[in-house]
């Protein structure tokens, strides 16, 4: 699994939130190293107006949070494709002490360097940290997610309405 449409048979998500788009390096169940090339077409720039200024350009915070947890499924699925029938979906649970030491903008190449730390039953915790060439741009402690079953709901069950 290296090239971008190995990432795509594994991962569910497509454009404009498929942010991983390559594999540099995997190691199984313990490390992976893997790119996503942040340029000025990227969906999350599209209503900025023209004369937008050079900070208007900087990456959101949330879709390196959201590429990093990508990068952590595929290290955590190890290439497995998804299989007919299999009724489990992977979920980001949360992170802990995600710090950001800098900004990335149109013509940087993000690495995420992502660890597994343990996995227990269905939860995984990775560790790792974002660069962009060799200039450190986030450190994260601690990410956690899990794989649970997918379910009907049930006749009956709570409706939410509407604000």
């Amino acid at each position: 699994m290296r090239e971008h449409a190995d990432v795509r048979a594994v991962l569910p998500q497509r454009f404009p939130l498929l942010l991983v788009d390559r594999v540099l390096e995997l190691e199984s169940g313990r490390r992976i190293s893997t790119i996503k090339a942040v340029t000025g077409t990227d969906a999350c720039f599209a209503d900025l107006p023209e004369g937008a200024q050079n900070q208007d350009y900087s990456y959101p915070y949330s879709l390196i949070v959201e590429s990093f947890g990508q990068s952590a499924a595929l290290l955590w699925l190890d290439g497995r494709l998804p299989t007919p029938g299999d009724d489990q979906v992977l979920m980001f649970v949360g992170a802990t002490d995600f710090s950001f030491e800098g900004t990335a903008h149109p013509g940087d190449v993000l690495r995420h360097e992502v660890r597994i730390d343990s996995v227990i039953a269905d939860t995984a915790f990775a560790s790792g940290e974002i660069w962009v060439a060799d200039r450190r741009l986030a450190t994260v402690a601690t990410l956690v997610a899990t794989r649970r079953p997918v379910r009907p709901s049930e006749p009956g069950g709570p409706v939410l309405e509407p604000a």
